[in-house]
């Protein structure tokens, strides 16, 4: 591994639990912990799946603060620091950076978008500002702007941007992108129906949704992939698809945050402007999680 290198294997980005009063801390401490204990890699706190983009300021701040202690040094803590504001980004970071977080995930500025150099520059503005490596994170599905692989090649000159979560499901721009920096960025699936494909280029592992709910195996499928058991890997990925499909068959993290809650974690509640999974949704989800054992 190369010397900056945040973690291999999974991290969870990790949901955040919530009530109609505010963020469940005791269901988030129980979370975080079996997460750890069922050996998950890393965790992701506050990012897409956490909600990040609906909790206010103090609320992610305090998350965050909340994540580094509970985790303690166990695994590494990469915060959610993301925004389409970029001078909030760089506070965030700052913030981030001092309570103790390990590494920063920011993604792509959304609504307002940005050329290929506003993405350049604002990354660097914000690397600029951080103590702690960087993971860039790409998915256009959800911001509406794409970062090109030669994009990445700029990116890669600053030494604080160490990764990229890579999510624009487009496998042959992420081959493109590993062909140009994959000696100088560690990549990273961002969609958990990719996981050994990205592997298979010399990627990393995953920030997965999919850990939230099988953490072990998650963990297992990257393992089997880096001690050479690419066939056993490849099983899993096909064995666990159904289930992954299920966690996006509406918007992230609608079924994640259900799933989770079907397994005693935390009270299935989710902010506006997301809602409830539909029933028909969810009692598809569920039946394939009773296939697995998972409930």
């Amino acid at each position: 591994m190369r010397q900056n290198t945040i973690f291999q294997g999974a991290a969870t980005a990790i949901v955040t639990p919530m009530t109609e009063a505010g963020v469940d801390y005791e269901a988030f401490g129980k979370l975080i912990d079996w997460q750890i204990e069922e050996g998950i890699n890393a965790l992701v706190i506050a990012g897409t799946t956490g909600e990040g983009s609906t909790l206010s300021d103090a609320e992610h701040r305090d998350v965050l603060k909340f994540a580094v202690d509970r985790i303690a040094g166990r695994v590494p803590c990469i915060a959610g620091t993301g925004s389409n504001d970029t001078a909030y980004a760089i506070d965030l970071t700052k913030y981030a950076c001092e309570i103790g977080c390990d590494a920063m995930l920011v993604v792509t500025p959304y609504y307002n978008k940005a050329t290929q150099k506003g993405l350049v520059a604002m990354y660097n503005a914000i690397a600029d500002a951080s103590t702690k490596p960087i993971i860039v994170y790409n998915v256009p599905s959800r911001t509406g702007v794409n970062i090109e692989p030669a994009t990445y090649v700029e990116l890669a000159k600053h030494p604080m941007i160490a990764a990229i979560k890579e999510a624009n499901s487009n496998i042959s721009k992420i081959v493109q992108a590993f062909s140009l920096v994959g000696d100088q960025l560690d990549i990273y699936s961002g969609n958990d129906d990719q996981i050994v494909p990205i592997l298979s280029m010399g990627g990393k592992g995953v920030i997965s949704v999919l850990s939230n709910v099988v953490p072990k195996e998650t963990v297992e499928m990257c393992d089997k992939y880096f001690a050479g058991d690419v066939a056993g890997a490849a099983a899993m990925q096909c064995e666990y698809l159904a289930l992954v499909n299920a966690l996006f068959c509406e918007v992230n993290p609608i079924p994640v945050k259900a799933a989770v809650a079907a397994m005693g974690f935390m009270e299935n509640y989710i902010r506006l402007p997301l809602t409830p999974m539909e029933p028909q949704n969810e009692e598809k989800m569920l039946d394939i999680m009773r296939g697995h054992g998972i409930i």
